[in-house]
């Protein structure tokens, strides 16, 4: 037999067993002819991986959406993924603001009040720019490829053995519809004993067949959730990354609003600050990341419209002192200012040539420069 014998015989045979399965799958679905059921168990792990699919493809997506929210740049990246090549390097958002920033301050005049602060906020946003890609970096490496492997691969030949699953299925219960046509036949003396032997040799096989496909899609099935426990540590670096993402962005921003506190005085004249109180803010105190998720539910203390009052004027132009009640906790930066612990009430005073924004504080025989806005003058 030559191969061209051998390839036209192999042509024919699968072109009877696709018609065969054609004619089970019909006859199936119109009541017409009987269907071996898979077990409880296999059924259960089917469904099992199929929700694993589909979750797993609704969380990757918009997982990139979030790092990504351009669809455009999502769109070019996959393109370059595809083609195996590197996409080229663009400035992001929040460093294309953060340029902006610094070009206008330096158009505007370092040494100007307005440009200063320009820079300074647009070096902050540059900062926070490379914690940006970092997390989108750290992310697709440690949550999103193991998600897409998955899709990819695993699922993809769990798809496959199910597909063989299904065929050797349709083979088994053609082959069981023609021993029971050929038993009927045989009672009525149509045809040969033999034949009927060969059909019955023919369910043994495929019935063989069927059970060691079923056994390879179990086995495949079962390591759906050795699947979830690896998705499980993806899903813990994820948060990871976004914890020091946002950690890192936190503290940025309190290095920025402490250097603009820190200035406060010369960049915004006490008159402006009178006029526009509800928009100013005070120092805060600096803080690692660890502490920052540990109080994250904790805010910035924000500026009512008491932060400049008639009272705090009065007591700025007199050398009296007054009582005050704290507002929220405050931790010293240096030992020229003094720690506060809210509700508590403490003596506050104004001393010349003192900072707007700062008054000073006792509490027994401890003292030191207090921010204004930590603090409700009572009567």
């Amino acid at each position: 037999m030559n191969i061209m014998d051998f390839n036209v015989k192999k042509l024919a045979a699968d072109a009877g067993a696709f018609l065969s399965r054609a004619v089970q799958f019909t006859e199936e679905k119109l009541g017409q002819a009987e269907k071996t059921e898979l077990d409880a168990h296999l059924e259960n792990l089917l469904s099992k991986a199929e929700c694993t699919k589909l979750w797993t493809e609704k969380i990757m997506k918009q997982t990139e959406v979030l790092l990504q929210p351009n669809p455009n740049a999502r769109i070019e990246e996959f393109v370059y993924e595809k083609l195996d090549r590197k996409a080229p390097s663009r400035m992001n958002n929040p460093e294309l603001l953060g340029q902006y920033m610094i070009d206008a301050g330096n158009e505007f005049g370092p040494g100007t009040a307005y440009g200063n602060a320009l820079i300074k906020c647009g070096e902050t946003q540059k900062r926070i720019g490379t914690a940006d890609r970092e997390l989108i970096q750290t992310s697709a490496i440690n949550f999103l490829t193991p998600l897409r492997n998955f899709i990819e691969g695993d699922y993809k030949t769990i798809t496959k053995e199910r597909k063989l699953l299904q065929n050797k299925r349709l083979d088994l219960d053609a082959a069981k519809t023609r021993l029971k046509k050929a038993k009927v036949a045989e009672a009525r003396a149509a045809i040969w004993a033999e034949e009927v032997t060969k059909s019955e040799q023919e369910v043994r096989i495929t019935q063989s067949e069927f059970d060691r496909q079923a056994e390879i899609t179990r086995l495949l099935l079962e390591g759906i959730s050795s699947t979830h426990a690896h998705h499980l540590r993806c899903l813990n670096d994820f948060v990871e990354a976004q914890m020091t993402y946002y950690a890192q962005c936190y503290q940025y921003m309190l290095d920025l609003q402490k250097q603009l506190g820190s200035t406060q005085g010369a960049v915004f004249p006490s008159t402006f600050l009178s006029n526009n109180n509800q928009s100013s803010s005070a120092p805060v105190q600096s803080v690692s990341a660890p502490s920052v998720l540990a109080s994250a539910s904790a805010s910035l203390p924000s500026v009512s419209n008491s932060v400049v009052t008639s009272g705090i004027s009065e007591l700025k132009s007199s050398s009296g002192s007054r009582k005050a009640r704290v507002l929220y906790d405050y931790d010293a930066a240096n030992s020229s200012e003094l720690s506060l612990l809210a509700d508590e009430v403490i003596t506050v005073y104004s001393i010349p040539g003192m900072d707007s924004d700062w008054l000073m504080g006792e509490r027994g025989n401890q003292k030191g420069k207090v921010p204004i806005t930590y603090l409700e003058l009572l009567n």
